[in-house]
């Protein structure tokens, strides 16, 4: 039988990642590896209270402290402008929602617990420590907002008094008409409610931050890790500081892990570049573990309802959704925009004529809400997976053909949702199928009588979803062909720990004829990198990657035109190779190298290719658990997870993601937790309180792709960082509710599954 060798380089081969040989020798450069000479360091003074007014006292004493060199506070900064919300949306009224002013450190009211009340510099991070602890608070404490409900209930206190209400924003979509009319003619509705925790996202290195000013240029030097230097560049320059973007460097160092949280714009940046020209002299300021928790933006936190109106055929005829969404004190960078991006995914799969979707925004005196790893769409799949697993259950069914009877069907793509969506490709059918029969499906029960013989209670669950991601945009690639013969490529997006040097590296590689280490990538530089649209949204590598080969492709056309006239042969006949240009079928060759030093100029290619629509991953995540009625423990035994990604580029980086976008969504659904007691303090603000997954609480997943190609992508690439995280949640509680609604007439559980919350429910349930 002939087989076809995998491909050393190129699309679809599996390379390893360059990458990991730095990382796992401790070779990684972050921010807080870089040390700079006489560097200050700074602390930020956080409010203890979750509401309250206050005053400063004790700062000239603070001031004359050992070591000390600036103590700002709101008055020290007058002139700088508030950190601003990018996502202001158009209500259903038709008026844009009132957006709150945030200012960059608090005059006199704070409104959640680590709210910045002032800055500290000194010589060392312990002198700033020491002098802040000098400064003395003085709260006149108000009632706080606590709970996404109850802070809408009559009487309940409002974070922001001159708003006269909660009410954040209210938006909306679809035909509410039809809707009605759907549910009027509906054989049977099904109703629920769901919580989707709030989550606060822990990459690997906490955020950390060194700001430098240079009187002679005067220019700002900001380093620190993010997921695009770009936006957050232009945002400092000309909504903080009122300075050109051009007086303002970026630097991004190795990162470790951003999931949308180092995405965003937060207040110790400009701060530590105002400390940097006021003193002449850099300002560095690290972040503790206990820090992010109190002030890093939250995720999901969403209570969500939903009906669903069957026809005789338990086919899905119409859909009624409405979405609270806690948005915390403030309204942060791209807050607003999360839900409205989630409310457009809730159908799912599902071929729904009749759907109205509203979403409403709530303040609380809690941390900011904004975009975790995929920023609305998880919570959008979660509520729909749910309310379809109960809707089968409702109807007697098998939860795997009831999805079938309401699947948009494959030769109704493209199609477009009641919510505006269009879907291009996939065939949703196929990955339930493979995914079914890789978990042996049909042979559960035997399983079940295995774990139930042990005194555990055994489940399965599924959940198939689709995300929009890779949004329409492009991002340029520009190459260099060094004097040494390798080859540089510059592009904006930036890697958190995804690969991006691999994943661009295997096809500039396969091009122009090179190794791997042949291959340099820059990013995180805005002086070296002229434009970026950073990494977020799963958009690096299907944005990134067409104009990468086109770039590409433009350099090996002018390098073989220039080794044409030295060879004198035609360009049609010229393949590169090894480093070399060589002339097929003969010995006659010159190097890269040889082509690069004949051109006085650096020789480069630069190519943008745009995307005028998302793709659209999707896929059926099937889990099983064991649950020990005794403790409550939950156990994941089983996971198998079948994707549609269109292409793939590399099937080990591409397992990577879907591994650990699947592992944080366990971590979501089975142990995340975070809790604010009524006075508004955040009880989980440690690893000690707050547990997030490890390697034992996770399973050895089951991973396959059943692609069918993107035509919205010119290399027909569908997004994939984001897709575990929307698929795995749903599935593990769909299995959760089984095993405990058969076992034990549990009717409902919310995430977390917690060892206490399950044998809770079991306690209730059994009366």
């Amino acid at each position: 039988m002939n087989q076809v060798a995998t491909p050393k380089f190129g699309v679809g081969a599996p390379v390893r990642r360059k990458e990991d040989a730095a990382f796992i020798s401790g070779k990684g450069h972050y921010t807080d590896d870089l040390k700079v000479e006489g560097a200050a360091h700074a602390v930020v003074l956080r409010s203890s209270l979750a509401f309250a007014k206050f005053t400063l006292g004790g700062l000239d004493d603070a001031r004359a402290m050992d070591g000390v060199q600036l103590v700002l506070t709101a008055a020290d900064i007058e002139g700088t402008n508030s950190i601003p919300c990018k996502a202001v949306l158009r209500q259903l009224d038709g008026t844009k929602h009132w957006v709150p002013h945030r200012e960059v450190l608090c005059s006199d009211t704070a409104r959640f617990v680590g709210d910045a009340l002032a800055f500290v510099v000194a010589d060392t991070v312990e002198q700033a420590r020491a002098a802040m602890e000098m400064i003395e608070v003085d709260y006149e404490d108000v009632d706080p907002a606590i709970g996404t409900e109850a802070a809408l209930e009559d009487g309940a206190p409002l974070v922001w008094p001159e708003h006269g209400s909660n009410e954040a924003f209210n938006i909306g979509m679809g035909n509410k008409d039809a809707m009605e009319e759907a549910f009027q003619n509906a054989h049977h509705v099904t109703k629920i409610k769901v919580v989707n925790n709030r989550l606060v996202s822990n990459a690997v290195e906490p955020r950390a931050c060194i700001g430098e000013f240079d009187g002679d240029s005067g220019r700002y030097t900001l380093t620190t890790g993010t997921q695009g230097g770009h936006a957050m560049r232009d945002l400092i320059a000309k909504n903080i500081l009122n300075v050109d973007p051009k007086d303002i460097r970026v630097v991004t160092p190795d990162v470790g892990g951003g999931f949308g949280t180092k995405m965003f714009t937060y207040l110790e940046y400009p701060l530590c570049l105002i400390a940097a020209k006021r003193l002449g002299r850099p300002v560095k300021w690290l972040q503790e573990r206990t820090e992010h928790f109190m002030s890093d933006a939250h995720g999901r936190d969403n209570v969500s309802t939903a009906e669903l109106a069957l026809d005789e055929n338990a086919k899905m005829i119409g859909l009624k959704v409405h979405v609270l969404a806690n948005m915390g004190a403030y309204l942060h960078e791209f807050g607003p925009g999360i839900p409205q991006v989630g409310i457009t995914m809730t159908s799912g799969l599902y071929d729904i004529p009749a759907t109205w979707v509203e979403a409403t925004g709530v303040y609380t005196n809690t941390v900011p809400v904004d975009a975790f790893r995929g920023a609305g769409r998880p919570e959008a799949l979660y509520l729909m997976e749910r309310l379809a697993d109960k809707a089968a259950h409702e109807m007697g069914m098998d939860p795997a053909e009831f999805r079938r009877k309401s699947f948009i069907p494959d030769d109704a793509l493209p199609y477009t949702t009641a919510l505006g969506r269009m879907y291009d490709t996939g065939s949703f059918g196929a990955h339930l199928t493979k995914a079914l029969d890789e978990i042996h499906y049909g042979t559960f029960a035997e399983r079940e009588a295995e774990s139930k013989a042990k005194g555990l209670y055994r489940g399965i669950g599924l959940s198939t979803y689709v995300e929009a991601c890779a949004f329409a945009g492009g991002e340029e690639a520009k190459l260099e062909l060094n004097k040494n013969g390798t080859v540089t490529l510059l592009i904006g997006t930036q890697s958190n720990g995804q690969g991006h040097a691999t994943a661009y590296g295997q096809v500039i590689a396969e091009y122009l004829g090179l190794q791997l280490d042949q291959v340099e990538m820059v990013q995180g530089d805005t002086d070296r990198v002229a434009t970026g649209g950073g990494t977020g949204g799963s958009r690096s590598i299907p944005i990134g990657l067409p104009s990468v080969k086109a770039a590409s492709e433009t350099l090996v056309k002018k390098i073989k035109e220039i080794a044409s006239e030295k060879l004198e042969v035609g360009a049609a006949d010229l393949t590169l190779e090894d480093g070399q240009v060589r002339v097929v079928g003969t010995d006659q060759q010159i190097s890269l190298a040889d082509v690069a030093g004949s051109q006085p100029d650096t020789l480069s290619a630069a190519e943008k290719v745009m995307q005028d629509e998302c793709t659209y991953p999707n896929g059926t995540h099937v889990c099983e658990v064991e649950i020990d009625p005794e403790t409550g423990k939950t156990d994941v035994v089983n996971y198998v997870i079948v994707d549609d990604f269109g292409v793939t580029v590399n099937p080990m980086l591409l397992a990577g993601q879907v591994h650990g976008g699947a592992g944080q969504a366990i971590s979501q659904a089975l142990c995340e937790n975070t809790v604010y007691d009524e006075t508004g303090q955040l009880l989980s603000a440690s690893f000690m309180d707050y547990h997030v997954a490890r390697a034992d609480d996770l399973p050895s997943f089951d991973f396959s792709t059943s692609n069918v190609p993107s035509t919205t992508n010119a290399m027909g690439i569908k997004g994939a960082g984001e897709a575990g995280s929307i698929g795995a949640a749903p599935a593990v509680m769909n299995a959760v509710q089984y095993a405990l609604r058969k076992n034990a007439g549990v009717e409902h559980i919310d995430m977390p599954a917690t060892p206490v919350a399950v044998w809770s429910a079991i306690q209730d349930a059994q009366g």
